[in-house]
């Protein structure tokens, strides 16, 4: 079991109380935009040991009576076949997910906003589709005059060109696939409609990254940088949460660079100086919910070089450039960590030295498993059947997937697919054992999957696209050496 660092029920608890207590303060509504993931927050499970993915919608969960939902999704993103790096859906099938998840916690998405629409085909497509859901769909334009003429941002040529999206919750909750969506400009918009028909709302925004109040470069914060490589994030003290209040408070640099916008947005809404800073605008908890801080900055650490390996990898596949990479060694170097620091990392280059093909490794209960790649399975594959055995405390020399089905499997990979390697990827191989779960020994490994979850993994060579997306369902902090 491992080591925990954060007080999940103390973070739920200030988080609520929060927010009750800014929709009070703003008198009638507060749009709460979500900043991060909201079902599925790996990267705060990482290095927040304790911290749960889904911890903010756990959260709104238990607001749900007086909360709904506003989905947002750039039309931009829809044309570019933009993709999630957690499970590479694209964006376009991450609002399809998202709906169906919202539907499961029993939260109510009134409207989907498709932002920066300018005629794309793919945003009238998902409009098609949404509304054949029964779902309520518009479009937002850009606005126009952003985001230097605030005259014109806040007028009927503006925001006011936008339809108002028809609420009725004292809670509105703004969320999206991804950052870039259009969440704050359709929560501006909103306000303006607002304030335009005399009701009293506000603005805050639900965040986890950076910690305001941990060190500028504490390993958590760090990571955080590591994270958004490809948004070029930068971790900056807030200059007027120190104006303000006198007190250090810690910030990025997109929203530090759009606070003096916003505020003069707020002020010529009519809301007047709502907050003294971008950090008083934001609410989070994550620092306060810290309950030992070595687990956590270990953890964090860990993060950093992660992310360090992926984009090495990312740069062998041409998805980044060499400057990607160079920062997320810099981070590394700044926290003192390297590859030789992940067991994994060795264990799997090792094990390829000795077998002479591809292999992997895998930390489980404090214990590091090894596979390799056969005529049969793929690295991944064995690795995993190998580190069920373990904790099932099988013996090796047992077979989980007995040869007859592996056999069909090769059959129908081969014959109906068309498959030249009818290689079993991880896929394969759990839908194999879960047909056989009548038999006690394959029912007895699967009954440790779940072990799996947070355990380190390490490929000698670039995954196959298959397995990395199994790999990350089942929550593995998944690494690979960057040659194919």
């Amino acid at each position: 079991m491992r080591k925990l660092g954060f007080d999940m029920n103390k973070y739920t608890k200030l988080s609520i109380d929060e927010i009750q207590r800014r929709i009070d303060r703003f008198g009638e509504r507060l749009y709460l935009e979500v900043g991060g993931k909201l079902f599925d927050d790996m990267h705060a499970s990482r290095v927040l040991p304790g911290f749960r993915p889904d911890s903010k919608i756990q959260i709104l969960s238990k607001m749900k009576k007086q909360l709904e939902v506003i989905l947002c999704v750039s039309a931009r993103d829809l044309a570019g076949k933009k993709t999630r790096n957690d499970n590479e859906l694209s964006y376009a099938n991450e609002v399809l997910r998202q709906l169906s998840l919202f539907e499961k916690y029993g939260l109510c998405v009134s409207t989907i906003v498709i932002t920066l629409y300018d005629d794309q085909d793919e945003a009238k497509e998902l409009k098609c589709q949404l509304e054949a859901r029964g779902k309520r769909v518009v479009f937002h334009r850009k606005t126009k005059g952003y985001p230097t003429d605030v005259d014109t941002i806040v007028s009927e040529e503006g925001y006011g060109q936008n339809s108002m999206i028809e609420v009725s919750k004292p809670l509105v909750v703004v969320t999206a696939p991804g950052p870039g969506s259009g969440k704050l400009a359709t929560c501006l918009s909103q306000l303006y409609h607002e304030h335009k028909r005399g009701v009293r709302a506000g603005y805050s925004k639900l965040e986890t990254f950076p910690v305001h109040n941990l060190e500028l470069d504490h390993p958590v914060n760090l990571a955080y940088e590591a994270a958004t490589l490809d948004l070029c994030d930068k971790n900056m003290i807030d200059p007027f949460h120190y104006y303000a209040f006198g007190k250090m408070a810690i910030n990025y640099n997109r929203d530090i660079e759009a606070f003096p916008l916003l505020r003069r947005i707020f002020q010529k809404i009519g809301q007047g100086l709502v907050f003294g800073s971008p950090t008083e605008m934001g609410l989070n908890f994550v620092g306060d919910s810290i309950v030992d801080k070595e687990v956590v900055r270990r953890a964090a650490r860990n993060e950093i070089l992660r992310r360090y390996m992926c984009a090495c990898v990312e740069l062998a596949e041409g998805k980044v450039d060499e400057t990607h990479v160079e920062r997320a060694k810099q981070l590394c170097d700044q926290v003192g960590i390297s590859e030789i620091d992940r067991k994994v990392v060795g264990a799997a280059r090792l094990k390829e030295e000795k077998t002479g093909v591809v292999s992997s490794a895998l930390e489980v209960d404090g214990k590091i498993v090894c596979g390799k790649t056969t005529e049969e399975l793929t690295c991944a594959s064995s690795v995993v059947l190998n580190a069920l055995k373990m904790l099932a405390g099988i013996d090796d020399e047992i077979k989980l997937i007995p040869r007859h089905r592996l056999e069909a499997v090769f059959r129908f990979k081969r014959e109906i697919l068309g498959n030249i390697n009818p290689r079993l990827c991880l896929e394969d191989c759990l839908i194999a054992m879960f047909s056989d779960s009548d038999n006690s020994i394959v029912a007895r490994a699967l009954e440790n999957i779940d072990e799996l979850s947070g355990c380190e993994f390490h490929s000698s060579a670039v995954l196959d696209a298959r397995d990395r997306v199994v790999l990350k369902k089942l929550r593995l902090n998944i690494t690979s050496d960057p040659k194919f």
